[in-house]
């Protein structure tokens, strides 16, 4: 027998929407096995198994996620990291549409800050049995973030993980470039302004947080809610490359705001100025250069299907 529960979420309409570089090490047949896996439940589900699509170039999953909608899909599964939920969480905000996480990325913030299961089989289950929860995002410059965005080394980092991540991706891959860009970074001066207050200095990064981490249980706002209709703004002042690798573990067990040269603050909007031209990221992904960026928040922007436990 069907218990009400199924049967409710057979009715639900699905696409899933594949990375194939996410966590396969560029593996077409891991991606393509991914697909016949996903589509075999949704053909169990009731639901058409031609709606899983493996994506071929930046940007297409944002536009697979858009055909969806204009399909009538109910819910539609990312599965990949943190770029492949930011494209599709674009195209589903502020719709009817809810988006659900499949990770398998080399981060994955957001669905570690949402409790959603990095066994791919349990976590397309939430697609179809999830409870719904709607989320704030944040906007720079007409793009949208869900996780977190930042300005300096943070995207510094993110810029050479794009750049050289193909070749091995993964959470060592990731630190490995982390190290390497903290032992040459030269720090701008920043300015950073938000409706209380304005700050000026040589930071090593500073982070808007719409979530709690970069990924991986790096906390780099541990006290962030999702859906509070605020951003936290946290600053790292510049330090010394042996001091930063003896601090880092505090970073993953939630407690930067122990260290010194860190500042937190909660709030709607904010505007980071520099004197040259900057990269910046928006949940991992990076934008070129700009002299500065302007931040707000974007109250219950997006939902997502989440465990009901």
């Amino acid at each position: 027998m069907v218990s009400a529960a199924q049967g409710a979420a057979t009715t639900r309409s699905v696409a899933v929407i594949i990375n194939p570089i996410s966590g396969t090490g560029g593996r077409i047949d891991v991606a393509r096995a991914r697909a016949a896996q996903a589509a075999a439940l949704l053909s169990s589900r009731g639901c058409d198994p031609s709606n899983v699509f493996i994506t071929e170039r930046p940007g297409h999953a944002r536009e697979i996620a858009m055909a969806a909608v204009q399909r009538g899909i109910s819910t539609v599964a990312a599965w990949g990291g943190d770029g492949t939920m930011n494209e599709v969480g674009t195209a589903l905000a502020f719709s009817d549409v809810a988006l659900a996480l499949v990770p398998s990325g080399s981060g994955n913030g957001l669905a570690r800050d949402l409790g959603i299961p990095f066994d791919a089989a349990a976590a397309l289950e939430v697609a179809f049995a999830g409870r719904e929860r709607v989320i704030d995002a944040g906007e720079i410059d007409g793009r949208l973030f869900f996780n977190v965005a930042g300005i300096g080394l943070d995207a510094r980092v993110a810029h050479r993980f794009a750049v050289e991540g193909l070749e091995k991706r993964g959470f060592s891959r990731y630190m490995a470039i982390t190290l390497r860009e903290l032992s040459r970074y030269e720090p701008d001066r920043l300015t950073v302004t938000t409706p209380a207050s304005s700050t000026s200095g040589l930071l090593l990064l500073v982070a808007i947080a719409n979530g709690r981490q970069y990924g991986n249980g790096a906390m780099i706002a541990p006290h962030a809610l999702l859906d509070d209709g605020r951003l936290d703004v946290v600053t790292v002042a510049v330090r010394p490359l042996v001091r930063a690798c003896l601090e880092l573990p505090l970073v993953f067990m939630g407690r930067i705001e122990r260290l010194g040269g860190v500042t937190m603050a909660r709030t709607e909007s904010v505007q980071i100025t520099s004197p040259h031209p900057v990269v910046y990221h928006l949940d991992g992904e990076p934008i070129a250069g700009t002299l500065g960026i302007s931040a707000q928040v974007r109250p219950r922007a997006l939902t997502i299907r989440v465990p009901t436990h």
